[in-house]
């Protein structure tokens, strides 16, 4: 595809020169209204998805009714894939027990986001039918049967599959009452040392209302008794979240001389004590317990107000969200379980009653044991080949380098910290580097990324940091940092009122003999050493003038007021990735029909984490019925449905889960056998498509090319191990062959491909 149509676009959709003599100058690109889609003109001069469009336009008469798959299930559907990984036995055991943690982290924020966004829509009459046709009170039946299926299932596997597993490979999770006194007397020391101190008992009485309970914490609820009057009490005694989720205890050695690694749940510590917390009345019974909340943030934002202040406050009242989820220990009192029902608010529906122990986010701790022969073959990245030093003595140029040739980096095999970090760290070193411009959405505490742009500020450089405060669950840690920042310098900019900034963009401008060069990186993750070490994702590294031009006329609008930009090699939402890929679909299908009967058919590749978009997911099954091949890879959410007949029969739906968390985007077109290929960091979701800030930049380099296109042969090879999607919505998984042996784990084939071409570099 030529980038003569996309050159003409502005992030507003708008042909700028049809609309120079009758649009008026606006403030920013965001001046229209900030969730409607605006249209964009395609080659042959129909409005391409465009808000009212009329369905003949779009070829929608002719898609049947049912051929969205809900979303939301199709979430607990990708959950349950990550379960599937906990069951199996050909997985080394502590990561087993790392996934059932996933699992549980992964259900929490489904619940806290996706289900308390549910439940507030219909509480307000804000909730309509989703695009697979159920009515929203009937799809929240449908979430907590799922839910209720999953978590009890999650819990077997635990205590019958994976609990027994690690016992007997000397990893137990004991209860205090295995316990004899002489492995005790520490615990007790333990107590009174680092758990009493923080400890605050609630009583429940007509003097003490009942307590505030917060979201995701655990909770003892006791049962207590006067033994003066008989009267019982309640009481709620809150497990304190800044000790250790499972205590270890002093290792014995078996009469084999192997140490046996033995943790107790911090809950049953506390319950062994509680006659220390409620001296005089007799403790009858004990129960945990754990609640989650809605704990989404909405920000409603104004142009006049400060945005940073606006999400300090909202944060606040983030812990005072309504519950949504009640966990219990599967004996819990009917009467203790009928109060915290009733005070909570919480209805049957909502009530998971489990074994204990709760809250198995906490296996965590249990994969920090020193077995390596029970974790995934040690990794580490690294060092791309193009960025590697010509003398092990020499620090590597990562700028000259760049100024060579793109170079295209794939976490976690090439090493982030020889890469992105190295590269941002070596130009706020360089004195002849005038400009530092980086969007930053999430980034550790520690970033050496931060302290790099810091330096730069502190030496004199122009240095422009966006900052998303609004990123989910990240909110706290980037105010913290965006203040730093802020302090030293560094010119920070909340995004844009309305839209969360997503891309991931570095602009790095240096004065050169022949006068000023732009490097840039975009990549598909975020800047944030620590996930990049499990985290899969690609990322761009170029001087090439359009790109440059590209992106600083995109920081210019996310700065200033710059609403005229005009990109090359750039999607960028919320005006032109949906309408940019949709041109790029129907080009694939007019390609597709200009060949002749003996040509290979025309092809779309897609890999993301989700694909939700209806717009897009029709121009894919519109492509499907023209007889272009589609391949989805997918991690997460799909609400496409292949493999039905008359609509999709040409498209394929996989999902890779592993060791890495799936994670980069990546959009392929044929074109003809002129590839036209995208990465960046957007999912094909209305939030992604219509309310973020996000970059798609076009590969040009052959090289590149080739090696994303054996990625895509790699995912679609019968022989690799994943999950199909089946036209029915069930996801199957294939990871054996007919004769049982296994089939190729896509990301240890990776690590070995980049190996390769490591070695290979090196002899050269």
């Amino acid at each position: 595809m030529s980038t003569g149509s996309l050159e003409r676009t502005d992030l507003e959709g708008r042909d700028p020169q049809r609309e120079l003599e009758t649009t008026p100058e606006v403030s920013s690109f965001t001046s229209t209204v900030p969730h409607r889609r605006a249209p964009m003109r395609g080659r042959d001069g129909r409005f391409i998805g465009a808000p009212g469009t009329r369905p003949e336009q779009r070829g929608e008469e002719d898609l049947p009714a049912d051929r969205y798959l809900e979303r939301e299930l199709s979430w607990l559907q990708f959950n349950e894939r990550v379960l599937q990984l906990a069951i199996d036995a050909t997985v080394p055991l502590l990561e087993r027990a790392r996934f059932l943690a996933i699992f549980s982290s992964n259900l929490d924020e489904y619940f806290m986001v996706r289900v308390a966004g549910l439940k507030r829509r219909i509480a307000t009459g804000l909730a309509i039918r989703t695009a697979a046709g159920l009515e929203p009170r009937d799809l929240l039946e449908r979430i907590a049967r799922v839910a209720h299926e999953l978590m009890a299932q999650h819990a077997v596997v635990f205590q019958h599959e994976v609990r027994p597993a690690l016992e007997a490979e000397g990893i137990t999770i004991v209860r205090w009452d295995d316990l004899d006194e002489q492995e005790r007397e520490p615990l007790h020391y333990f107590f009174a040392d680092r758990v009493f101190p923080v400890l605050t008992p609630l009583a429940v009485d007509p003097a003490h209302p009942f307590p505030y309970i917060s979201g995701l914490s655990l909770n003892l609820a006791v049962l207590l008794q006067s033994p003066k009057t008989g009267n019982e009490h309640f009481a709620r005694l809150k497990v304190p979240p800044n000790l250790p989720r499972f205590i270890r205890i002093n290792d014995p050695e078996t009469e084999a001389g192997a140490v046996v690694k033995r943790f107790v749940p911090l809950e049953e510590v506390i319950a062994s004590h509680l006659d220390q917390l409620f001296p005089g009345m007799d403790v009858l019974e004990h129960f945990s317990f754990r609640v989650t909340r809605n704990e989404d943030v909405e920000v409603e934002e104004d142009d006049a107000e400060n945005l940073l202040t606006a999400l300090e406050k909202e944060l606040t009242r983030r812990r005072f969200g309504p519950p949504i989820r009640l966990e219990v220990e599967e004996d819990m009192d009917p009467k203790v379980l009928d109060m915290l029902s009733r005070e909570l608010q919480i209805s049957d529906r909502e009530i998971y009653r489990l074994p204990t122990p709760l809250d198995l986010t906490g296996l965590w701790i249990l994969t920090d044991v020193d077995r390596s022969d029970l974790e995934y073959p040690k990794f580490f990245p690294r060092t791309h080949p193009d960025f590697a030093p010509t003398e092990s003595a020499q620090a590597s140029d990562l700028l000259a380098a760049v100024r060579t040739k793109d170079v295209l980096v794939q976490h976690p095999y090439h090493s982030f910290s020889t890469s992105v970090q190295a590269f941002i760290e070596q130009a706020a070193d360089d004195p002849h580097v005038l400009a530092i411009k980086q969007t930053l959405y999430r980034t550790s505490g520690d970033s050496p990324i931060i302290d790099a742009l810091i330096d730069a500020a502190e030496a004199g450089k122009q240095v422009l940091a966006i900052v998303e405060i609004k990123a989910r669950f990240d909110e706290v840690n980037n105010i913290s940092w965006a203040r730093k920042l802020e302090e030293a310098g560094v010119h920070v900019v909340y995004g844009v009122v309305g839209l969360k900034t997503h891309a991931k963009l570095c602009l790095v401008v240096r004065e050169e003999p022949e006068g000023l060069v732009r490097y840039c990186h975009i990549g598909t993750g975020n800047y944030n050493p620590k996930t990049a070490r499990t985290y899969e994702d690609f990322g761009l590294f170029t001087c090439d003038p359009q790109v440059g031009d590209d992106l600083s006329r995109l920081f210019n609008q996310l700065s200033g007021f710059a609403p005229r930009s005009r990109f090359k090699r750039l999607l960028v939402a919320p005006r032109s990735v949906r309408t940019g890929l949709i041109e790029l679909i129907e080009e694939e299908v007019a390609l597709h029909r200009k060949r002749g009967k003996g040509d290979p058919p025309g092809r779309i590749a897609f890999k993301a984490n989700s694909i939700v978009d209806e717009e897009i997911i029709d121009a894919l099954y519109r492509a499907s019925m023209a007889g272009v091949r589609v391949d989805v890879w997918v991690r997460g959410i799909c609400a496409l449905r292949p493999g039905v007949e008359g609509l999709s029969e040409n498209i394929r739906v996989r999902s890779v889960l592993g060791r890495f968390l799936e994670h980069s985007r990546v959009f392929w077109f044929d074109h003809g056998g002129d590839p036209q290929v995208y990465i960046g960091s957007a999912d094909l979701m209305h939030r992604n498509l219509d309310r973020r800030v996000e970059a798609l930049v076009r590969i040009t380099d052959q090289g590149h090319l080739s090696e994303l296109a054996e990625l895509f042969d790699l995912a679609f090879d019968d022989r690799t191990s994943r999950w199909d999607l089946c036209a029915d919505g069930r996801w199957v998984r294939h990871h054996q062959d007919d004769a049982g042996a296994p089939l190729t784990d896509p990301q240890a084939a990776l690590i070995e491909r980049h190996d390769k071409r490591r070695r290979k570099a090196r002899r050269r």
